[in-house]
């Protein structure tokens, strides 16, 4: 049954223990345990951890224990839970009933668990299979527990899946992050067995930051474009936004707030651990973050509480917007997604204090793996929503480039010149105030214009964009990673054999040498916004793809083929492809319509009603022999600009006609290439129209008002 948040609000403080509400709406570890045999339990702990299979006998007992939980929470129905490749999950449900001698009973078996059957007709499959072959798979993911939503028909059983083809191709995001954990995991047992480190096994962790808008409903509803494409089309800079840098980190408002506990209470109750909430940059715009957990369990986590977050928001009469740059002028919306590596005891192995070889090893392999592999990186973040947002002063720029931090490049810099160094590890810093004590800083500080930066015990990729699914640059980083670390590994065994009995770290420093040298260009420190970066990283011969179609194309290499062995395969990875190509395509087919509609059915006439009131006005004034030359010179600004924009729409318009009859690939094409420009130059003619025109005959909310609650 669900908890009213008013109820748990009025708790007192003892009874205010929120540790034993953590989950209650998942069938966590404990209750596995709880609730089934001990052989069977078993069975699925191990199938959790990716230790054993599940066993096909043990099913019924599987589906018993999940029914009987369902049922006694309240739970109607159940449905496989699953991520097509729209960026959406996905669900069908199916009532816990069947026939029994003629009578309605309450059903679950451990079919029923394990496989569905959903029509995958109607989702992306990039050519995977033609139009008359519609079948497809959810089948259980046991990694992930199942957990019971709350929505207006209360309680659903919710059993976390895969989605794959008839033929047995993945059609979601969730298969191939879980294959690339296995070649991860592969490659860094190897390392932990060569450094004599023990471990069961090894899995990438994740902990991912959400940024998001929240505004009133009432105006996200009269505004089309953000219901439509999710960000605003059109909208001039409003007299104030963010340059007094009043909002960050600011006081919450009460209602804000009152938003945020409940999703906390919501995310609490199906096992979220949300840590941080606070107010980000922009007006309008706040951070959630979450502690580390399995990448895969983090990657089910967010998709999760992006839902949780529109649910709630709409009771409070807000609309949640995860679009990368919902609106122009002020900062967009990532999701840092911070990660690592981690054994199943606990040990995070990109912790510097851990192992020093093991960790100067995976260093050198994940800076390789940027440095060999950063077109693909690249690509594993691109979109057209996301375009607007990078390098755009709260977004690394699109330049492939790693930040270590002062302390850990020296370290870098005195391997490969083989000088030592005298960079404090840590240093202290006197504030001049007699009550305090000297205060130990970090060893390094941040740096939030780096693409890929390491932040003390993980790397922070910062260019993934707020509405992306955490999965695909997930994998790519695992498989581009362990890729390098299996290579590097091939190189020190070789040169361990030739020098038996020398220290391992002695062994390894002339490989791990070459190859920080040889990443040396995407090491960067400074600030990546700076123009003399940019010269500097083209010196360095380092990629910048600005628009996110061209860098597609990396997914059709051989380069690539080879290294997502056992992550996709190679038909796998075309479909990628054309999945892309056409989503790309699609959203910009959007916003052009967006924007031409918007402009013909909506700002245009206005314009035109204001442009009439205006003549009208000064046709009186001259009847009356008080014509102003000013005010004509006014009307005659707002003729030109109505006329501008009115000519700027049409070419754009005359694009899209042109496009329209293209393949996907081409069009997505003529969208970057073409129709982007055009849709910029009918922004800047229409928003100009927008300071003209009287606010009481302007068709849609402004940002001011939109912005400031």
């Amino acid at each position: 049954m669900s908890i009213p948040s008013a109820v748990l609000r009025k708790t007192t403080a003892k009874e205010d223990d929120r540790s034993p509400k953590f989950g209650a709406r998942v069938f966590s570890k404990r209750l596995i345990e709880e609730r089934l045999p001990k052989r069977e339990a078993a069975n699925w702990l191990a199938a959790m951890d990716g230790r054993e299979q599940i066993e096909k006998e043990y099913l019924d007992v599987f589906a018993k224990a999940l029914k009987e939980w369902a049922l006694q929470a309240g739970a109607t129905h159940y449905a496989h839970w699953f991520q097509p490749l729209t960026g959406c999950s996905a669900e069908k449900h199916d009532a816990f009933l069947g026939y029994k001698a003629g009578e309605i009973t309450e059903t679950f078996s451990g079919r029923d668990l394990m496989q569905g059957e959903p029509d995958a007709s109607s989702f992306p499959n990039g050519g995977l299979r033609c139009t008359a072959e519609a079948r497809g798979y959810t089948l259980w993911d046991p990694s992930t527990p199942p957990f019971l939503w709350s929505g207006a028909d209360g309680l659903t059983l919710c059993i976390p899946s895969l989605f794959f083809s008839w033929n047995g191709d993945s059609l979601d995001y969730k298969i191939p992050l879980l294959r690339s954990d296995q070649k991860i995991e592969a490659a860094v047992m190897r390392l932990l067995k060569l450094a004599g480190i023990e471990a069961k096994s090894v899995f990438s962790t994740l902990g991912p930051e959400q940024e998001y808008f929240t505004i009133e409903k009432d105006l996200y509803d009269l505004r089309l474009d953000l219901k439509l494409a999710g960000r605003t089309v059109y909208g001039a800079k409003p007299p104030k936004g963010q340059e007094l840098e009043d909002h960050y980190f600011s006081s919450l408002n009460e209602r804000t707030l009152a938003f945020m506990r409940e999703v906390e209470e919501e995310a609490f109750l199906l096992g979220i651990p949300l840590k941080t909430r606070h107010n980000e940059v922009a007006p309008s715009q706040h951070e959630a973050a979450v502690l580390f957990e399995r990448a895969s369990l983090a990657s089910d986590h967010n998709v999760l509480l992006m839902e949780l977050m529109r649910k709630v928001a709409e009771r409070h009469s807000l609309a949640c917007l995860f679009h990368e740059k919902p609106f122009a002028g002020i900062n967009g919306s990532g999701k840092h997604c911070n990660w690592s590596l981690a054994t199943e005891g606990g040990i995070n192995l990109l912790d510097p204090k851990e192992d020093s070889f093991a960790f100067l090893t995976l260093l050198a392999a994940i800076l390789r793996a940027v440095h060999e592999h950063s077109l693909l990186l690249r690509s594993s973040i691109a979109s057209a929503s996301n375009d607007w947002r990078l390098g755009g002063s709260e977004a690394p720029p699109t330049i492939l480039s790693v930040y270590l931090g002062e302390a850990l490049e020296a370290c870098v810099e005195e391997m490969i010149h083989e000088k030592p160094g005298s960079k404090e590890a840590h240093r202290r810093v006197d504030l001049g105030l007699k009550h305090l004590p000297s205060h130990v800083v970090d060893a390094s500080d941040r740096n939030r214009t780096s693409f890929f930066a390491f932040a003390g015990n993980k790397f922070e990729f910062r260019a993934v964009g707020a509405a992306q699914h955490t999965a695909w640059p997930v994998s790519i980083i695992n498989a581009i990673v362990a890729d390098s670390l299996q290579l590097i590994l091939d190189e020190i065994e070789d040169e361990a054999a030739k020098q038996p009995g020398i220290d391992l770290l002695l062994t390894a420093l002339p490989v791990l040498r070459k190859h920080f040298q040889a990443a040396q260009p995407v090491l960067f420190s400074g600030n990546n916004y700076a123009a003399e970066w940019a010269e500097e990283a083209e010196r360095r011969n380092l990629p910048n793809v600005k628009k996110s179609y061209h860098s597609y194309s990396v997914l059709r290499q051989l380069k690539t083929e080879r290294l997502f062995n056992g992550v996709l395969s190679k038909q796998e990875l075309e479909g990628r492809f054309e999945i892309l190509a056409e989503r790309y395509a699609k959203e910009m087919a959007i916003e052009c319509s967006l924007m031409i509609e918007l402009f013909r059915t909506q700002i245009l006439p206005a314009a035109i009603r204001w442009q009439k009131e205006m003549a009208k006005s000064l046709k009186e004034l001259r009847d009356l022999q008080m014509g102003s030359k000013r005010q004509q010179e006014q009307l005659l600004e707002l003729v030109f600009k109505i006329d501008r924009a009115i000519e700027t729409v049409g070419e754009l318009e005359k694009i899209k006609k042109q496009i329209t009859d293209l393949g996907w690939e081409a069009a997505a094409a003529a969208y970057c290439d073409l129709a982007l420009p055009r849709m910029e130059e009918a922004r800047a003619a229409v928003d100009a129209l927008e300071g003209c025109v009287d606010d009481a005959l302007w068709p849609m909310p402004k940002y001011s008002g939109m912005l400031f609650k």
